[in-house]
């Protein structure tokens, strides 16, 4: 009976993490905070709730050891408890849409829409940013960019696109992304881009799937 005890204690505390994860809102706010650290008055900004709501879905993340915080004068920020909880997300997001075909339903509107990137590797990418054959523009928040960014990417928030788009040429693709496949600033961004009389596209990937994926990040701003 011993035995069973601790096997029971042991798939209980595993389990902590699972009941974290069961809220749609929760999942949110770690892809969220998988782009940096923010502040709980800018989560809850972000996800359209009250602040109140926020801290509490907070404060589960925390008792289960998914994110930490620090104080800075009245305010609270959060950030993960490390890279391997936004591996976590990737991984569950992944295993979901394998085989939640609602999920994958949902998502061919958005990875097969006008301006989706042709089918290339991360490598392949990375390249053709080096040699400038491509200009890869991240259109999350400044503070986001700044916290870590895809090889060879310039900043450009979606609220400026409009009064910047002199920044981008016109004879060379440009290749935008966000924070992932849920993520609707990258369509946002090419829509408008294209607009202009550029050629664009959109990157599925975010900084956590391209983290997940073993590759290579920067956080200092490439001009």
């Amino acid at each position: 009976m011993e035995k069973r005890n601790v096997k029971d204690l042991l798939y209980e505390q595993v389990a902590r993490i699972g009941k974290a994860m069961s809220s749609p809102k929760r999942l949110e706010l770690l892809e969220v905070l998988a782009q940096g650290e923010k502040s709980v008055e800018a989560l809850a900004g972000e996800l359209s709730i009250e602040i109140k709501l926020t801290s509490a879905h907070l404060k589960v993340l925390k008792e289960s050891r998914l994110v930490a915080t620090r104080k800075d004068g009245k305010f609270v920020f959060y950030r993960l408890a490390g890279p391997d909880v936004a591996n976590l997300w990737v991984s569950m997001r992944e295993s979901a849409e394998e085989h939640l075909i609602e999920l994958r339903v949902a998502l061919d509107g958005i990875a097969n829409a006008p301006n989706k990137l042709e089918s290339v590797s991360r490598k392949q990418l990375i390249e053709q940013a080096r040699k400038g054959d491509i200009v890869m523009i991240d259109v999350r928040p400044q503070a986001e960019y700044e916290a870590g960014h895809l090889p060879f990417a310039r900043s450009m928030p979606l609220d400026e696109i409009a009064k910047r788009i002199a920044e981008l040429p016109k004879d060379k693709e440009i290749v935008a992304y966000c924070r992932g496949p849920f993520c609707l600033f990258a369509e946002e961004a090419a829509k408008l881009i294209a607009s202009k009389g550029r050629k664009v596209s959109k990157l599925l990937d975010g900084v956590a799937e391209w983290r997940s994926a073993g590759m290579p990040l920067e956080t200092k701003e490439i001009l």
